[in-house]
């Protein structure tokens, strides 16, 4: 049984938006059967309102005039105004509708926008970790490791697919090894505790890198986590190698606790920018190890898939699923949606 969805169906063309930290990328879906057609990455710093890029970047460079707009953006979507966690810019929906002629705003979490993504992900976007495979409709879960660490489920029940957003990126993280002892004290505090976020993601491989250091006695050399990354792949530094080593099992760690905590028999997926860098390092051992190492249940994460999403627009993938197929998933729109 499908959810009823007359409530949710959006006139169509309709914009579809990822907007991030750095880049908004936009796409206008002319209807439910044709190719959306995608726009140049927009630099967020480059216009003071989304509605000036909006404007200049995608109306006055197309001839189609979109009815409905879907926008992804990390941030808490509570009122008329919705500011961005890692930019300037604030979403007005109500300006958009009497500013810009768009008669229908839907916002959403960016996560929401990737959980999406992975109900229906092929086989030449994804890379798949570890032995355990299948296609088992069942819930789903997204990781992403990037500016932060977000987290999204995504539901099967009653025939349709539903994303749970939440902020599941900033649970404790806590050692367990002897080597964890040792480099724990040194990882950098968030008001007195570790969060996941702290170590899984850009500025969190520096932090774990720093705390390496400290912990033998090293003085850093490497600030920026590209570096890190770059020499663990080469093999060139021993610290850089362990850091990308132990954020690839404590990744594994929290993957597998949000795979029981979800039941995600249908797979864990690792979306971001980050998980594609450290490819070599998710294809050793130590992330499914960590992942499935979750007694009484090891087992049954032992059959759970895990892979890396390589598809270069996966938020608005999923974006544009929704928008042409709502019947099959069970978005909320309360206080999410304004119309003209």
């Amino acid at each position: 049984m499908q959810l009823d969805t007359s409530d949710t169906v959006m006139p169509f063309p309709i914009l579809i938006g990822d907007i991030g930290g750095t880049n908004a990328r936009f796409s206008i879906i002319p209807d439910a059967e044709a190719e959306q057609i995608h726009f140049p990455n927009v630099r967020t710093a480059d216009f003071e309102t989304i509605d000036d890029a909006i404007r200049s970047c995608i109306l006055e460079k197309s001839s189609l005039r979109p009815r409905s707009a879907i926008l992804a953006v990390a941030g808490p979507i509570s009122a008329d105004e919705i500011p961005l966690t890692n930019c300037d810019w604030v979403v007005r929906p109500r300006t958009m509708i009497d500013g810009l002629g768009i008669e229908d705003v839907l916002v959403v979490n960016d996560f929401e926008a990737q959980a999406l993504a992975i109900s229906d992900l092929s086989d030449e976007h994804r890379e798949q970790l570890g032995d355990a495979s299948g296609e088992m409709i069942a819930s789903r879960l997204v990781l992403g490791p990037g500016t932060g660490l977000g987290v999204g489920g995504l539901v099967h029940a009653r025939g349709a697919w539903i994303p749970v957003p939440g902020e599941g990126g900033h649970v404790d993280l806590g050692p367990r090894t002897a080597r964890d002892l040792q480099i724990f004290p040194y990882v950098e505090t968030i008001e007195g505790r570790v969060s996941a976020e702290q170590i899984l993601c850009g500025r969190g491989i520096v932090n774990l890198y720093r705390a390496i250091c400290t912990a033998d006695g090293i003085d850093p050399i490497y600030s920026d986590p590209a570096d890190i990354t770059a020499h663990a792949l080469a093999g060139s530094d021993t610290v850089a190698v362990e850091t990308i080593s132990l954020f690839s099992t404590y990744l594994g760690r929290v993957a597998g606790d949000m795979a029981m905590i979800f039941m995600a028999r249908g797979g864990v997926f690792l979306s971001g920018g980050i998980p594609q860098k450290i490819l070599f390092a998710l294809k050793k051992p130590e992330f499914r190890a960590a992942f499935e190492d979750k007694a009484p249940h090891s087992e049954l994460l032992a059959t759970i898939p895990t892979y890396v999403v390589t598809h270069p627009l996966a938020a608005l993938a999923g974006l544009s699923s929704y928008a042409r197929k709502p019947e099959s998933f069970g978005v909320s729109t309360d206080g999410r949606r304004w119309r003209a």
